[in-house]
């Protein structure tokens, strides 16, 4: 669908993560802070978020100024980690990793899909975030055994964070200084004003908050004025340079145009996978469903988001939900994701609230107060998918986030995918098929041992010409 060529791009970009001993220690205010700190100052700074996020990627996209690309062992290989990270650091001054849970954590108990994995993996030194509520002297074992457990993870800095105040900080810094030889690049106070809300999925994305830009230059200069930003710059120039890696072109026949929903309830997209689109002939036309009429479009793809908390107006534009209706009746391509789903579905129940969504699928959404499906999934087509991608044979690597459930659910519902791993629709099943609608709770990433896009795109393509042949 695409051509590629070789480019030595990424070779001299300075890049480091920033991790942690455990999560909620404030690494996604460190590094959004960072990233606007230096900025500020005229560094350009590429951002990356390891593992399957959307929320804190759309805040460090913010803070960048530029599309904050994910790097996940789950759905990617090693060599498309590398390649993704050279890539997309390209220009840029500075590349910075924001680690996920812990510098140690991951899936497999070998510790092949942690962060420090990751570091090593793109030798990226690592400056290493610490909670320093209720510890003074006790900092200095955590530090000594992080760094003893894998001498291959260059930890090459600390910054003390949520410091209870400048005798606590003292304290610190003399304890590390005696124990240890990892300097401390900075010390951020423990401040309302660093403190960004959270949801059931993590922070508020950034695309709900119209005060988004100033909240990141906020923190950016609170943290900026506590962190050693030019010793920061130093470690991360001490980083492997990065390999070649190869630029995709389009050179795809296939002319599509394809909606994608883009507003305050819908956000969630990977910038490879709108980037894999384009390369594939289509032509993304976004559009908001909170206030905005449906485009001329070939197919849509509807990612997730947060429809509940937009439910009511999402209800209001009731002119928006008939195009919707009367498009996938007369036989528009929908691929939709999670949120996607949710719309697509008769009705949103939250508590004693309730919302009419399109009304295309046979099923209604009841909010939970608990996670249905969180984590990563393995899934496997039936041979009902309508652009099939694998074939029935081959299980393929995706994700799910979702406190909602399915209820009401039409018994003459067919499935794209069987659930191997994971929650899916019902815990066997998932990808619900009505026309040419697919909806299912998971995420997928466009990869090489997943390339839905081009399916996708090729699909829409066959229904276009199709119906235009059929009207000749």
């Amino acid at each position: 669908m695409f051509g590629q060529f070789v480019v030595g791009c990424g070779e001299s970009v300075s890049h480091l993560m920033i991790s942690a001993a455990h999560k909620s220690s404030g690494k996604t205010t460190i590094s959004l802070g960072l990233c606007a700190a230096l900025r500020a100052q005229g560094v350009s700074v590429s951002a990356f978020k390891k593992g399957p996020d959307y929320i804190d990627p759309l805040w460090l996209s913010v803070a960048s100024g530029s599309s904050c690309y994910n790097l996940d062992f789950w759905t990617m290989s090693v060599d498309e980690i590398r390649e993704s990270f050279a890539r997309q650091s390209t220009g840029s001054d500075l590349a910075i990793v924001e680690g996920n849970k812990g510098l140690y954590d991951g899936v497999n108990l070998d510790g092949s899909n942690s962060n420090a994995a990751l570091a090593k993996l793109l030798g990226s030194p690592v400056v290493l975030v610490i909670d320093t509520d209720g510890i003074t002297r006790g900092i200095a074992p955590l530090v000594l055994g992080y760094r003893a457990f894998d001498p291959d993870v260059r930890i090459s800095a600390i910054i003390l964070n949520k410091v209870g105040g400048p005798r606590h900080e003292e304290k610190l810094r003399q304890v590390l200084a005696r124990y240890t030889d990892v300097p401390v690049v900075g010390a951020v106070a423990k401040d309302e004003r660093l403190v960004i809300v959270e949801r059931h999925l993590g922070l508020v994305p950034s695309n709900e908050s119209s005060a988004a830009r100033d909240r990141v230059e906020e923190i950016g200069a609170l943290i900026g004025s506590q962190v050693d930003l030019t010793a920061l710059q130093a470690i991360a120039r001490t980083a492997d340079p990065l390999p070649t890696c190869t630029v995709a072109t389009p050179t795809s026949p296939l002319k599509v145009r394809i909606g994608i929903p883009q507003d305050a309830a819908f956000a969630f997209y990977y910038p490879d996978d709108l980037e894999a689109l384009r390369y594939a002939g289509a032509e993304l036309v976004f559009f908001d469903t909170l206030k905005g009429r449906l485009p001329e479009v070939d197919g849509l793809f509807i990612g997730g988001g947060f429809p509940e908390v937009s439910m009511e107006a999402l209800e209001g534009n009731g002119l928006l939900r008939t195009e919707l209706r009367s498009a996938i009746e007369n036989g528009m391509p929908v691929y939709a994701e999670c949120g996607g789903l949710m719309y697509l579905s008769r009705r949103i129940q939250w508590g004693d609230c309730s919302s009419k969504m399109v009304g295309v699928l046979p099923a209604d959404v009841v909010m939970t107060n608990r996670p249905i499906g969180r984590g990563y999934v393995r899934l496997q087509e039936t041979i009902s998918h309508p652009w099939s991608v694998h074939g029935a044979t081959v299980e393929f690597a995706a994700h799910e986030f979702h406190y909602s459930k399915l209820e009401n659910l039409g018994a003459e519902i067919g499935f794209a995918y069987q659930v191997k791993r994971g929650m899916g629709i019902d815990g066997r099943y998932d990808g619900i098929i009505y026309r040419n609608v697919l909806a299912c709770y998971s995420h997928q990433r466009n990869t090489q041992a997943n390339p839905w896009v081009a399916s996708f795109v090729a699909f829409v393509a066959r229904q276009k010409f199709g119906r235009m042949k059929s009207c000749n």
